[in-house]
């Protein structure tokens, strides 16, 4: 063989024929018969995953869009990353966070098949996901829960979508104790564990409507502020990077979720002038295609044209092209036969801590401040 054909052959094929019957785990099975196409990319982010997950010194965020809680990935994938301690930090949707709640309050989702006739379930008083049924009175129920949440003293304040979150997921810890369905929740593994949970659009879901109808009639004095959310998660991100430490990006997806992780780099780079790089690991799991300029199949390299990827660690990015709940689960079940001891980093408790800090280091770089002439003396009344 030729030599200069070295740096190109460096990963021989070696199969195993499957053994119909014998017992094999899940990581024997992917690293014995994933070889190509996106069976190969999910086998390196098994191993990216394995790689980032195992140093403490990596702060690791999960995002996660699409139907993902309702269909149990919350119970079965999600909460034992969590209680591993391998997740630092989430970003999700809010309709996942809303039905969230469904489990641990002890109401009954049924999986169907996705032809039904859609006149015939809205006349019946039943929801449809794809494939997911469930009666309507859980969502007026699950509504009801939330709102009488929403009247308790501790939510009558302006709040991160964090705080709010951590306020839900100590109630559903409580109610998981008293109904018997613990471990359902992801909110309140995420209060048990201290994980942050930000909410991208706070107002994009069954969460956001409520508080909009309770703050019309004035029934609360709940206020949102996304400026904190997009402070709180920068923090979290400035913190591990001024530490010495590296970041990881793990997304379920893609949408709102994915751009609110990426865009804390831009934020410390182009706006507060901090000296950061870009983050370390990408993993991303979806359906999308890069070809029709949307977010969720932007792939890491464009990433990297705003600052959103460390270009030194491109190398460490890997995007797995196939339905999320088939292979994030896999993904999720390889990590998890490793066995990696990592002591939970508890962030929720400290974000106030890490948004003082990245204020203070963002005045000690004092970027400059530059107006725009053609902003200057409008009249905007």
């Amino acid at each position: 063989m030729n030599n200069h054909h070295n740096k190109f052959f460096k990963n021989k094929i070696k199969p195993k024929p499957l053994e119909v019957g014998r017992k094999q785990s899940v990581s024997e099975f992917i690293d014995s018969t994933y070889f190509a196409y996106n069976s190969a990319r999910l086998k390196e982010a098994c191993h990216l995953g394995v790689k980032a997950i195992s140093q403490e010194n990596v702060t690791v965020g999960l995002t996660i869009a699409g139907a993902l809680t309702p269909a149990s990935l919350g119970v079965s994938t999600i909460i034992p990353l969590i209680e591993s301690g391998y997740i630092d930090f989430i970003v999700s949707t809010g309709a996942n966070l809303y039905h969230d709640l469904h489990y641990a309050l002890n109401y009954s989702l049924y999986s169907s098949h996705p032809n039904q006739d859609d006149i015939e379930l809205r006349k019946e008083g039943i929801i449809q996901i794809y494939d997911i049924l469930f009666s309507a009175d859980v969502l007026f129920d699950t509504d009801a829960f939330v709102r009488t949440l929403l009247k308790a003293p501790e939510f009558n304040k302006t709040m991160s979508t964090a705080e709010f979150h951590n306020l839900v997921g100590n109630a559903v810890n409580q109610v998981e104790e008293k109904l018997g369905t613990s471990k359902t929740s992801v909110l309140a593994a995420c209060y048990r564990m201290g994980v942050p949970v930000w909410t991208s659009s706070p107002g994009d879901s069954t969460f956001g409507m409520n508080l909009a109808a309770m703050q019309l009639k004035n029934e609360t004095k709940c206020q949102i502020d996304p400026s904190l959310d997009v402070n709180e998660s920068s923090a979290v991100v400035w913190d591990a990077v001024s530490n010495d430490g590296e970041t990881a990006v793990i997304i379920v997806g893609g949408g709102s979720p994915k751009n609110f992780y990426l865009q804390t780099e831009p934020y410390l780079q182009e706006i507060l002038g901090l000296p950061s790089k870009g983050h370390d690991y990408f993993i991303q799991f979806t359906d999308s295609r890069p070809d029709t300029g949307g977010l969720s199949g932007a792939t890491p390299s464009e990433a990297l044209s705003w600052g959103k990827i460390d270009p030194e660690h491109l190398i460490r990015t890997v995007v797995v092209y196939a339905d999320s709940t088939i292979v994030f689960p896999l993904w999720a079940a390889y990590i998890l036969e490793q066995g990696v001891k990592k002591t939970p980093n508890k962030l929720y408790e400290n974000l106030n801590q890490f948004v003082d800090k990245m204020l203070q280091d963002s005045k000690k770089h004092n970027p400059p401040v530059i107006e725009h002439d053609l902003a200057k003396n409008l009249k905007l009344h």
